[in-house]
């Protein structure tokens, strides 16, 4: 057997994925609202053009707002002044108004990390291993910190530190970078357990649904030979890599069914739930499985999730001494108790917009090809 396989993905979104950069960009600084559009300004194009020789002057222009430095005409798509143009406008168009701005190259290409594809495996494939060993919640296993909470899990099931991790047979590349024009502005708002639209918008740029992504993932064997056994790795799990799609796809459709029934029971969001019910009833074949990806998946999706949740008792333990619910909770609430949505707009009673729940965030099919050579 070759000691390795390589394998090209195609990565298709279902619905928009924001992947965020840690930039926020501000309204009349980073970016101006034209004629339905939003315009990401090149900044030092645009100081450029000003040509301005004494320094005084200088001074003062770099603290002008780059929008009062633009004229109508300025806005064409061809301008230099202009780094990217995106169909739609976020929500809040007064100074300063903040929108996330999603990774790209240094040529303002977006692209799919690599490390965010190979996160959304990992907790599978954990999740996958708790089944298989048929493990159980343990509260002293949890620890205190909440951002470690479910360390010894993962060291249990996957191995006890990045040395000896079965994700490290797993390699994924970052994927070939898209058009800017597969970029959209995006609305998101927290739907509530009694189905209404809460808490402040978050704006963001985010990818289309329809995108396709081009990577490349390789299984290396040679972890799991007797040379790495008698250097003292012992990967356990080597089962679960070479079943990969089945294992994502027990995953993600459990968690879909999950969402199905969650969004059924609220008002506004049947869209929602038949588009769950859709990926919960997929038939896939054997060379493809659907994984959720990005910001806003929410804490189901980023743990063990159902596993844990099996237990109640543990469950009201955890989210005390981790204080994970946010405002009044009474025991035994369902948790989470909201999920975060893109919305969309209708027009609703004496012709005025009204916001719905339109879609969830970050799902994705993916296709594994062997590579031939």
């Amino acid at each position: 057997m070759a000691d390795y396989t390589l394998y090209d993905l195609t990565v298709s979104l279902l619905t928009p994925l924001h992947v965020g950069n840690g930039v926020e960009l501000l309204h009349e600084y980073d970016y101006a609202i034209h004629k339905g559009k939003t315009w990401r300004i090149n900044e030092m194009k645009l100081l450029d053009a000003q040509n301005v020789e004494d320094s005084r002057l200088a001074k003062q222009l770099a603290r002008t707002k780059p929008t009062q430095l633009l004229n109508p005409s300025d806005f064409d798509p061809g301008s230099e002044f202009f780094r990217y143009v995106l169909d739609g406008t976020p929500r809040s168009s007064g100074e300063g108004a903040q929108l996330r701005e999603q990774i790209k190259d240094s040529y303002d290409r977006p692209y799919l990390p690599g490390s965010g594809l190979k996160g959304a495996l990992r907790t599978a494939i954990a999740w996958h291993g708790w089944g298989v060993r048929r493990m159980r919640p343990d509260i002293r296993q949890v620890g205190r910190r909440r951002q470690w909470a479910g360390q010894e899990y993962e060291h249990t099931l996957l191995g006890r530190n990045p040395n000896h991790d079965l994700l490290r047979a797993l390699q994924v590349s970052d994927s070939q970078p898209v058009s800017t024009n597969e970029l959209m502005v995006l609305n998101v708002r927290v739907l509530n357990r009694v189905g209404n639209l809460s808490g402040a918008p978050v704006e963001m740029e985010a990818l289309r649904p329809d995108t396709k992504f081009s990577l490349s993932l390789k299984l290396d064997r040679v972890l799991f030979s007797d040379w790495a056994r008698r250097g003292g790795l012992q990967l356990e799990g080597r089962e679960w890599l070479e079943q990969l799609s089945a294992v994502v796809n027990q995953h993600s459709q459990g968690h879909a069914r999950s969402e199905a029934k969650w969004f059924s029971q609220m008002k506004g969001a049947d869209r929602i739930a038949g588009f769950y019910n859709q990926l919960a009833a997929a038939k896939l074949p054997a060379n493809r499985f659907i994984v959720q990806l990005g910001w806003g998946t929410g804490w189901d999706d980023k743990t063990f999730g159902s596993r844990l949740q099996a237990d109640s008792q543990f469950m009201e333990r955890l989210i005390s001494d981790h204080r994970l619910a946010r405002g009044r909770r009474e025991q035994g609430d369902p948790f989470p108790k909201s999920r975060r949505v893109a919305v969309g707009f209708r027009a609703g009673p004496g012709n005025q917009t009204e916001e719905i729940a339109a879609t969830p965030l970050g799902w994705a099919l993916v296709e594994m090809r062997v590579r031939s050579n």
